[in-house]
């Protein structure tokens, strides 16, 4: 039974995810429309629950008024059926409907509601630019995720029963005192009417107070996650004290939106008390006038009472809710900010795959400036032919690595366009693009999973010898044999800790070496892959990477010279234009740029002179020429 509620709702759908709407009340209702049979449901049940529990205090009623018109020998022969009516509605229908509602509820959507707002919202923030999360926290986005699902699904279901419950109940409050005396009822419009006024009064003070304090949550939340993945840094410069006090500042400002939302409480239950008692001595004062002057019986009063008493904790009930309600709402609106972003870089409508037959790339007056005064690139033109392995080469900042970053389409072209065996890149989807890209970068980065999954990142669907060629060709066998997790997961099955951190600089390396060989796509881009290895591995792994780059087209990036010195041709940028290109040799013997650079390095390394400057070796870069 439980089961077959809680498969009512996908909470994992199979449809691309949609830019979701710009207003409230759109964006709520985007994702409850696939739930709203279930919704209606619910409403129907909670009015059923509301129209019985009203009919119990008229039964009530009826039973004093019983008690006192019929005598004790004759109550349950004239009565009885009645009260086995009545039985059988609190023993069985009450808790039937409650099962039921429960089941809707909790089973289907409780869990189901959020889950699928979840999944839906993660893949369409996975489908934005790398710059958008460039500028955000990543916890912060994560928490924005998360509190937003949550609020949505309490702002739907909050919604349903707080205000249907009490329009039900409480037509059915002023309907049941009117029944006896229209006077009993002014009591009850009376106290409705302040009611609303106050909640009118407290409730966007507290909406507002809600949006800020969502801000500052995540705001908090983001700083604290930001010192735990950068915690070697931390501890690197002694600053774990500092960044105690950087994140007593966001605390310290979501804590004063606490404050402020408790003082709104406090007058709110204050007031709210007073009306209750206002209430109370209304409807007790009104019950009696009436009753001496016989216009209504013992139990018409005693029914009224005993739903002032009710009215007096469900005011209560309904003043958290809607204090929740509306804090949820601030909520969304919060997360709505960031999660309505649109994508920066989208697909167009029928993209077909890329198909990459040779593996040419041509530049064509390509502009670029990360929205910038100054261009990185400007009218850059530069043909790649199929199979040929280029190396980039020129100073930092002249555009090289922009260069990948626009060819893996990180990034749009502002001007121009890059094309690959004559197909412009923004004319097919983005992950096909990437597909027939493999790159390996210096600043590698692993997921927190096992040493397996990360290889098997490059191509899911490998079997195990393919996998295990790969971490061979990248020299990582002997050290992921002596692998071992804090939970006992040995070799390939051992994690490697968030961003790879249980790992040195240069595994890390050899681990995404071996995911690009694994991945084996027609286009290789090398930035700085080989930075993070001493000199012996980079040499043991050179000859695997040279033979990786057979039938390939190759761009490289490297500062160290020596790395890519060997390869087919070298086009040497300085701000982000071409300056030089040519073989090693050619560039070396022109003396332009190129020769410069080379000069500040003895086979790619620096060379230290007697006063603690760089120098050239003249004799060492005359052999290496």
């Amino acid at each position: 039974m439980f089961s077959r509620f809680e498969r009512l709702v996908d909470a994992f759908p199979d449809e691309e995810p949609a830019a979701p709407p710009q207003t409230l009340l759109a964006f709520v209702w985007h994702f409850a429309r696939p739930v709203w049979p279930l919704l209606v449901a619910m409403a129907v049940l909670t009015a059923a629950i509301s129209v019985i529990e009203v009919s119990l205090f008229g039964f009530l009623g009826n039973v004093v008024d019983w008690f006192g018109d019929t005598p004790p020998e004759r109550f349950l022969a004239e009565r009885g059926w009645q009260l086995a009516l009545m039985g059988f509605v609190i023993l069985l229908v009450l808790p039937g409907i409650q099962l039921i509602d429960g089941l809707v509820n909790f089973q289907a959507i409780f869990g189901n509601f959020p889950m699928r707002f979840r999944y839906s919202m993660h893949r369409w923030l996975l489908g934005h630019s790398l710059a958008f999360f460039q500028d955000e926290f990543a916890g912060r986005v994560s928490q924005k995720l998360m509190q937003t699902a949550l609020a949505v699904r309490e702002t739907v279901i909050k919604s349903i029963d707080v205000f249907l419950y009490v329009a039900v109940y409480f037509t059915g409050v002023v309907v049941l005192a009117a029944s006896s005396d229209w006077k009993l009822a002014l009591p009850f419009i009376g106290w409705l009417v302040l009611y609303a006024v106050m909640l009118r009064f407290f409730i966007p003070r507290l909406d507002r107070v809600a949006e800020r304090q969502a801000d500052a949550r995540a705001e908090m939340t983001g700083r604290i996650v930001d010192a735990y993945a950068n915690v070697q840094t931390v501890k690197l410069f002694a600053h774990t004290r500092r960044e105690g006090d950087y994140a007593r500042s966001s605390m310290s400002g979501f804590l004063k939106t606490v404050y402020g939302q408790a003082r709104l409480i406090t007058l709110f239950v204050v007031c709210l008390q007073t009306l209750n008692s206002l209430l109370l001595f209304s409807v007790a004062a009104a019950g009696i006038g009436l009753w001496v002057n016989d216009l209504v019986t013992v139990g018409a009063i005693a029914a009224s009472v005993g739903l002032v008493l009710r009215i007096h904790g469900m005011s209560q009930w309904i003043m958290w809710e809607v204090s929740a309600l509306f804090e949820n709402i601030g909520t969304i609106r919060d997360g709505m900010a960031t999660l309505q972003i649109p994508h920066a870089i989208t697909d167009r409508p029928k993209a077909q795959p890329l198909a990459v037959p040779k593996g040419e790339i041509r530049f064509e007056n390509v502009s670029f400036h990360y929205g910038k005064g100054g261009g990185v690139l400007r009218d850059f033109d530069l043909t790649i032919r199929p199979g040929e392995k280029v190396g980039l080469v020129g100073r930092s900042g002249a555009g090289k690595s922009t260069i990948l970053n626009l060819l893996m389409r990180f990034h749009d072209v502002e001007a121009g366009r890059i094309l690959i065996d004559g197909t412009d890149i923004r004319d097919v989807p983005q992950d096909s693009l990437r597909e027939k890209i493999g790159m390996v970068t210096q600043d590698t980065s692993l997921l927190h999973r096992s040493i397996r999954d990360n290889v098997l990142y490059g191509r899911p669907d490998a079997d195990e010898a393919e996998m295990m060629r790969a971490v061979a060709r990248a020299e990582a066998t002997d050290f992921v044999a002596d692998l071992r997790d804090r939970d006992g997961r040995i070799g390939l099955d051992a994690e490697v800790g968030e961003r790879g951190v249980k790992l040195s600089g240069g595994q890390r390396q050899r681990i995404a070496i071996a995911r690009v060989m694994l991945k084996d796509a027609p286009i290789l881009l090398l930035d700085e892959a080989t930075s993070a290895l001493d000199s012996e591995i980079e040499a043991a792994i050179a000859e695997n990477l040279y033979r990786l780059m057979e039938g390939k087209t190759v761009i490289a990036v490297a500062h160290r010279l020596s790395t890519i010195a060997a390869l087919d041709r070298l086009v040497v940028l300085d701000r982000g234009a071409i300056v030089e290109e040519g073989t090693h040799s050619e560039l070396v013997a022109s003396g332009g740029l190129y020769a410069s650079l080379w000069a500040r390095q003895v086979g790619g390394f620096l060379a230290v002179g007697e006063d603690g400057t760089f120098e050239a070796a003249p004799d060492t870069m005359r052999a290496a020429e």
